[in-house]
């Protein structure tokens, strides 16, 4: 665990989703702590990475539950790209 000393502290979470033209898509979800890597998730093996001991506690936890993984895969490749399309095209009618 991370030493919580006296002030604020920062938990950032990042994540985005891009798609191809040749219709390939990615995904990103990852955590920060403090200014520093936290955890991300690789949807393609559907592992988290721990940045440091403390983080590996919160994958184990993750791991464990078993349900993590797929939740945010899910989210990476579906309604993160859904949402993507709809605003590509809000988008495209403030355009035009």
């Amino acid at each position: 665990r991370y030493n919580q000393s006296g002030g604020s502290h920062t938990l950032q979470r990042t994540f985005g989703c891009d798609v191809f033209e040749d219709g390939a898509i990615r995904g990103f979800y990852q955590y920060g702590y403090d200014g520093g890597d936290y955890i991300a998730f690789d949807k393609d093996t559907m592992t988290f990475s721990a940045a440091d001991d403390a983080a590996q506690i919160t994958k184990r936890k993750w791991e464990e539950e078993g349900i993590k993984a797929q939740k945010l895969k899910q989210y990476l490749e579906h309604t993160c790209i859904e949402d993507l399309k709809r605003y590509m095209e809000y988008g495209k009618a403030v355009l035009e």
